[in-house]
């Protein structure tokens, strides 16, 4: 009997049987799914990169956009406000998503609460932007507790932004291995001393993942900030009051000069874009390596 005979059954692979065409057929079939699910990404990068880097310079860096009919100007007070508002919807997010996925992961027991939270986090993440938008303009902006804002725009970004936390903290949470929770109760720790000290450290990676794909979605989303950032031609106030003031972003400054008669902020809404479209991937390659690393 040769290696490649089992109690007289031949596995050497025939091309021309049904099951290796038909395995044939499937693979160029997936293949070319793939292929067509690139191209439009490819176009879409290639267009931003092509209608925008001709726009880069120091400039844009470092000064305001310009008034209608003048070319000399930049995206600085946009750059600077995209950062402000993202910042504050982190802040927002990041500790009651995080929390909000330790219980569900390490003290609910799967009780019927958590399977509540878990449901309406589902539903949440499927409920358009624009949702989020008019929910913190009805909570903050109609109701005069803080107006037309960065702070404003900050909740409503922190609202799209909590079901990615929740569940991908959720599942990194599930992946480490129970024998470590039952080693650490096993010499004396609390659970809570569990949690914080071995748990959570071992799921950083996946958490960072989870924080840094909602920074990324958040950083792109327009309509919340119609609602609640408004926009603002001037550099951001650095004061505490600043954050109760309109603020201007990137995505609201390309929707703002994309549809104006006037080449140059039609320019300056093609580098905004290509501004974006970097920041989305610099996020996605930081959290690919944090996935790559593990601690236990």
């Amino acid at each position: 009997m040769t290696s490649s005979t089992i109690k007289g059954l031949d596995l050497k692979k025939n091309s021309n049987s049904p099951r290796t065409i038909m395995g044939n057929v499937m693979t160029a079939i997936s293949g070319l799914c793939v292929l067509i699910t690139l191209i439009p990404l490819v176009a879409l990068i290639y267009f931003v990169v092509v209608q925008g880097f001709s726009r880069l310079n120091a400039d844009l860096f470092t000064k305001l956009p310009p008034p209608p009919g003048l070319t000399e100007g930049g995206l600085a007070n946009a750059i600077i406000g995209t950062l402000v508002v993202v910042g504050i919807a982190t802040l927002i997010s990041v500790p009651f998503g995080v929390m909000a996925a330790i219980y569900l992961s390490e003290f609910s027991g799967n009780n019927k609460t958590a399977l509540a939270i878990r449901f309406a986090t589902n539903v949440l993440s499927g409920v358009p932007s624009i949702i989020a938008g008019v929910f913190a303009y009805g909570l903050l902006v109609a109701t005069g507790i803080v107006g037309f804002s960065s702070v404003a725009g900050g909740v409503a970004l922190a609202v799209l932004m909590l079901p990615t936390i929740i569940r991908t903290t959720d599942e990194a949470l599930k992946i480490i291995p129970q024998e470590i929770r039952w080693a650490a109760l096993g010499v004396g720790a609390y659970n809570y001393q569990t949690v914080l000290k071995i748990v959570l450290p071992a799921a950083l990676p996946g958490i960072l993942t989870g924080v840094t794909l909602a920074i990324a979605r958040a950083a792109g989303e327009t309509a919340p900030l119609l609602f609640t950032a408004l926009y603002s031609n001037f550099w951001p106030n650095v004061s505490a009051q600043g954050l109760f003031e309109p603020i201007a972003t990137l995505a609201v400054l390309v929707y703002n000069f994309a549809i104006v008669p006037f080449p140059a902020q039609n320019e300056l809404a093609w580098a905004g874009a290509l501004i974006l479209v970097m920041l989305v991937l610099f996020t996605s390659i930081i959290a690919r390596f944090a996935l790559r690393k593990k601690v236990y």
